[in-house]
């Protein structure tokens, strides 16, 4: 993937409630992406008369995936109903040909009764997995998105300082261990990275998720802008149902409830996000949180309007990490 100097100008990070939907269905159908989710696998329940038969035919391994499922949000704040107003709005003959190039793959030789429907009225195609998109939202995603977007936040905000410390260089290889940067090109080692791609002028969504590992998707045709969906930060303590337990000693020392804290930053977290986790309210977790800052073991920054903290050195010998 090669950067003009416009595209360096044009990278942004942005979160996508719609993909979440998406590949939140799609785990639940793929137990090879299910690892790190099994306490929300063992919870989740499909809409009844959800159908999946359709959706698992839009989701080949290895294959093309429709881009139009799934657009890129237009700006940080995009809603779930804005989204899927787009993919309403996209043109019959857009969906028409996206549909034919996952459908008509000649490596899967689907049969023609399963195929024909589809293609035969796309635009009627087209509304009822924006129905259906609807329902994995309110029924998979929508119950947990609070601790979801929290999770999705502290990516972005800890990303932001990084981008501000050390460059898009520095960036981009803390992002996944597939990509590599040289300066002028980024190399996208996965099924979805094409072979070579110019930007040219578009930029570049970095898009965190919490449901698209194992897989690292990069999503380049136009006229969706190019696109780079990751896993998430923190993803394996997503659906811990609680904190780690603190030594008897450590909170004997500091109290339970900043011990708590304490533990659970091993990865730089907001008040809000430690606040879902742990089931506490905002106004405590801030509280406990200055008071750790004030005596050494906690460091905070400022990214936009989230502040990220962090442990210090001494916070996390405390804590046996070092």
């Amino acid at each position: 993937m090669y950067f003009a100097h416009e595209d360096l100008m044009r990278c942004r990070f942005a979160l996508s409630p719609l993909w979440e939907a998406f590949a939140a269905a799609h785990t639940l159908l793929e137990p090879d992406r299910q690892g790190y989710h099994l306490p929300w696998v063992r919870r989740a329940r499909l809409p009844e008369g959800a159908d999946l038969e359709t959706f698992r035919l839009l989701v080949p391994r290895p294959g093309y995936v429709p881009d139009f499922l799934t657009p890129a949000p237009e700006g940080p704040l995009t809603s779930v109903a804005d989204q899927l107003a787009g993919v309403r709005a996209t043109p019959a003959a857009r969906v028409e040909a996206e549909l034919r190039r996952c459908l008509l793959d000649p490596r899967r030789r689907l049969p023609s009764e399963a195929v024909d429907p589809l293609l035969r009225a796309p635009a009627a195609t087209r509304d009822a997995l924006a129905d259906l998109l609807g329902a994995f939202w309110d029924h998979l995603v929508r119950p947990h998105w609070p601790r979801m977007r929290a999770l999705l936040d502290a990516d972005i905000a800890e990303r932001a300082r990084v981008l501000a410390e050390g460059g898009l260089e520095r960036l981009m290889a803390g992002l996944d261990s597939r990509l590599r940067w040289d300066g002028a090109a980024l190399a996208v080692r996965g099924p979805t990275a094409p072979d070579e791609l110019h930007l040219e002028g578009r930029g570049l969504v970095l898009m965190p998720s919490v449901f698209v590992w194992p897989e690292l998707i990069l999503v380049s045709d136009e006229p969706w802008q190019p696109t780079l969906v990751y896993p998430a930060r923190g993803v394996g303590a997503l659906w811990s149902p609680e904190g780690p337990r603190p030594p008897e000693a450590l909170a004997g020392a500091l109290g339970r409830t900043r011990a708590t804290l304490l533990l659970a930053l091993a990865e730089p977290d907001t008040t809000t996000g430690l606040a879902v986790r742990l089931g506490m309210s905002p106004g405590s977790v801030s509280g406990h949180l200055t008071a750790l800052r004030a005596v050494g073991l906690l460091e905070s920054w400022r990214v936009g309007r989230r502040v990220l903290y962090a442990r210090t050195p001494l916070g996390t010998a405390l804590t046996g990490g070092g």
